[in-house]
């Protein structure tokens, strides 16, 4: 009897300490909870159909136990990760117990079938695990490679970077497979050669929120000094650059990795046939560096397609629309040569083309105090165009000379040759189409689906003069011996 009741109230202690265990778990929001890695990666490149598995662990440095709210995959089902909590396969797991001072096994799985569409199987698959604790909510993110491809520079360097330099040599892309930067690249005491055809698809990284506002810590690629940068596409085949995202969907997403940049005193650049698209800025050509881009287009980008800061651009043959900011931003003066180019701006409050003189440099940018550098500009049978009243701006200072023209260009000016502006701009825009009525406003088939090919009634239609150096338009369409037409694009009859 007396060992029957014992028992009984030893069952009885152990469900009043059952009942109130929840009173022992920490439930501070602020409650620690740290992981093994910040990124699971899977390193495997996958050439067939398979599988990986890799090990997360979740410790709770707590001198209490924790019951963590929520432990799910961010695409549920539609997920091409899966993973197993604490030995129980499941996409999703709630009031998972961790005792104080001890960890929990995650264990995550990826089926990948190189085999699919990119749509499906892109070059690097991502998911964020979801892991909540007391209301705060944690990610690590989940990496893997899905398809076979030259991974520049390896496949661990994301939020770093790494370097090509060959002592001044050349180093060519010439794999057949596609290749996929992911960090940031630096070009250093190289020349880096892009052949025809070449597919570069560049992966952004995480945005992070900093000094500068939201930037991304990967997606770049950089010429330093001694770098060198020669894309040789044609017309047949050329040159891609773009973000990895290769869904339907992202297609026309800008801001998508980082941009390059030509960095200060880099010379020699030279990029022909080729599309740069979906950046946070499309290029930047940085003090004194030079570079000659033809039959190229920068597209929607975030920012600016095409930046020169006092540097030196030869552009001939070259599209650069659909960007949020300026289809090209000439900066701090240099010298820039522009033939037979689109500068197009729908849709945005920036000016298709912007120049300046100078170079605020007092803090809040106000040009209290400021530098001025020589700027020196040229535009041959080009257009400059969209859907803003003025889509030339100036930034004028008596720091430094300011010369520009415009030859046979097609230009869209109002408030810009006021008297209170540049009521002379014409004296340097000689001849030139202003835009002026409806009738004057037909250019290009349908800029509202990036479509900048010209309408059958453009008025840049026979406008450009004939010049022998520049026999065919970026598409490698012949141009008109005696009458071609300004822009980009030669139209086809």
């Amino acid at each position: 009897m007396k060992r029957t009741l014992f028992f009984t109230l030893i069952a009885a202690f152990y469900i009043l300490v059952s009942c109130n265990k929840e009173e022992d778990f920490l439930l501070d929001s602020s409650a620690e909870l740290t992981f093994s890695v910040d990124t699971l990666r899977f390193d495997t490149v996958f050439t067939e159909l398979g599988s990986a598995t890799r090990i997360l662990k979740i410790y709770n440095p707590n001198d209490q136990p924790i019951s963590v709210d929520k432990i799910a995959l961010e695409r549920g089902n539609a997920s091409a990760f899966r993973i197993n909590v604490d030995g129980i396969p499941t996409n999703e797991a709630n009031n998972v117990e961790i005792a104080a001072n001890d960890s929990l096994y995650i264990f995550a799985e990826v089926t990948v079938d190189p085999d699919n569409p990119l749509s499906i199987s892109p070059y690097v698959i991502g998911e964020k695990l979801l892991v909540e604790l007391n209301g705060v909510e944690r990610t690590v993110c989940l990496e893997a490679w899905g398809q076979n491809a030259n991974y520049i520079p390896d496949r661990f360097s994301s939020g770093g970077g790494a370097f090509i330099t060959c002592d001044m040599g050349e180093v060519s892309f010439n794999d057949p497979k596609p290749y996929v930067i992911y960090g940031a690249l630096f070009v250093d005491s190289c020349t880096l050669n892009i052949p025809a055809g070449t597919e570069i698809y560049v992966h952004g990284g995480i945005v992070r929120t900093g000094i500068l506002g939201e930037v991304y810590n990967d997606g770049y690629i950089i010429a330093l000094p001694n770098g060198r940068l020669a894309i040789e596409g044609t017309a047949e085949a050329p040159v891609t650059i773009q973000g990895d995202r290769l869904e339907e969907s992202f297609q026309d997403v800008s801001g998508q990795w980082g941009g390059i940049w030509l960095t200060r005193a880099s010379r020699g650049h030279k990029i022909e046939h080729t599309i740069i698209k979906n950046a946070r800025f499309g290029m930047i050509v940085d003090s004194s560096a030079t570079l000659i881009i033809e039959n190229s287009q920068i597209l929607n980008a975030i920012s600016s397609g095409l930046i020169g800061f006092h540097s030196r651009i030869k552009a001939e043959n070259c599209l650069f629309a659909s960007n949020g900011g300026n289809a090209a931003q000439l900066v701090y003066g240099g010298s820039y040569d522009f033939t037979y180019c689109t500068l197009a701006s729908y849709g945005v409050d920036n000016a298709a083309l912007f120049m300046s003189n100078v170079r605020c440099t007092d803090e809040l940018q106000l040009c209290a105090t400021r530098l001025g550098n020589d700027m020196k500009a040229q535009f041959k049978n080009s257009i400059i165009f969209g859907s803003r009243s003025d889509e030339i701006e100036f930034q004028d200072f008596d720091d430094a000379a300011f010369d520009y023209s415009f030859e046979n260009c097609i230009v869209k000016v109002d408030d810009l040759v006021g008297e209170d502006d540049t009521p002379d701009f014409f004296d340097n825009c000689i001849p030139c189409q202003p835009s002026q009525g409806e009738r004057n406003s037909i250019l290009f088939i349908d800029p509202s689906e990036d479509n900048y090919r010209l309408d059958s009634l453009s008025i840049a239609d026979g406008f450009a003069e004939p010049l022998f150096n520049v026999k065919t338009d970026i598409l490698g369409v012949e141009r008109d011996a005696s009458a071609p037409d300004a822009g980009c694009f030669e139209r086809i009859e």
